[in-house]
């Protein structure tokens, strides 16, 4: 059994005894939540997905998300380059000379998943500090979030027998359910579904009445794209001072700005392996999948202490906290 695959076994197990502290019977096996039913390539240099690239330079490693077509129309940009026709061989022969601290900080500045190898730390989603009384009965639970953490906690809640309602964006449904239909019915197959406008403002109110009726929320949006559609913590907490609010973010609620994806956060955690040569992925986007599982304790955690507030569920530090566990870092 490798490091990563006891820590799984461990995690598994507190996650049915936390479920078992609410009076609810879960079974899963955690090693098979790492993986997206798809076809990808082994883990290396580059990502399983090839959207993610372990990248040298001039005073460290750095991972380099670029799933997007517009992330890599900025690589330009970012590197302060006249064009870039091959955007990852401009990252990689441009970033050879370039300090860690300045590609970070341009890297941020034009919202790209671009982070240095090892530099999260550890920490798992600390339980909240409000108390809550919450009567017998059903648990409902608010899924706003897209891709794979979120989600995964959302579907682990259904598992243990709650009332999960899955809302999608009308204008930004998330590409899981186009991408990979067979992760979409793994993560979001137990929940209830319903679609959301944004822009109308009698489904917000109706959404935010929802909300404060509802024991957890989960979200996977940046903060301030939150608050333009007025969650805030504020807001909702006054509304529903029991509500337990998972919000998934790459690197945590304090940099909730910062864009992360599984695989860069991963990195982010030194949730990598040390070959000749360099860092290599050891999986498959894995802070995605270790966070939804996180969470999904905390959750059961926090409902069984009678606890409320902002559980912090960020994937670079969660990757962290497993590396270390696992004996990566």
């Amino acid at each position: 059994m490798t490091g990563l695959d006891a820590v799984l076994a461990e995690d598994g197990e507190r996650l049915v005894r936390a479920a078992r502290g609410i009076g609810a019977r879960l079974a899963v096996d955690p090693t098979a939540l790492l993986h997206r039913d798809q076809r990808l390539a082994p883990p290396g240099r580059w990502s399983p997905n090839h959207h993610c690239r372990l990248v040298r330079a001039a005073d460290g490693w750095l991972a380099v998300n670029l799933p997007r077509p517009d992330d890599r129309d900025s690589v330009a940009a970012w590197l302060e380059l006249a064009e870039a026709r091959e955007p990852w061989r401009s990252v990689v022969c441009a970033a050879r000379g370039r300090d860690l601290a300045t590609l970070l900080e341009r890297a941020a500045l034009l919202q790209l998943a671009v982070a240095q190898v090892g530099e999260a730390e550890p920490q798992l989603p600390p339980l909240p500090d409000a108390g809550a009384r919450r009567t017998g009965g059903q648990l409902h639970v608010v899924d706003l979030s897209t891709l794979w953490a979120g989600p995964l906690c959302g579907g682990l809640l259904a598992a243990a027998g709650m009332d999960v309602l899955r809302c999608d964006s009308v204008g930004r449904p998330d590409p899981v359910a186009r991408t990979n239909p067979g992760l979409d019915v793994r993560v979001n197959g137990g929940k209830r579904r319903a679609s959301i406008d944004w822009r109308d403002s009698d489904a917000r109110a109706r959404l935010l009445a929802t909300l404060a009726q509802a024991d957890v929320l989960i979200t996977s949006a940046r903060p301030l794209a939150l608050a333009r559609l007025g969650l805030t913590p504020e807001v909702l907490f006054a509304a529903n001072p029991g509500l337990l609010w998972v919000a998934v973010t790459g690197h945590g609620w304090a940099q909730g700005q910062r864009i992360g994806f599984g695989d860069d956060c991963a990195a982010a955690g030194g949730l990598v392996a040390a070959r000749r040569g360099g860092p290599v992925f050891v999986g498959d986007a894995l802070a995605d999948p270790l966070t939804g599982l996180a969470a999904a304790i905390a959750v059961f955690e926090a409902l069984a202490a009678g606890r409320a507030g902002l559980i912090d569920a960020g994937l670079a530090p969660v990757a962290a906290a497993v590396a270390q566990r696992a004996g990566y870092r």
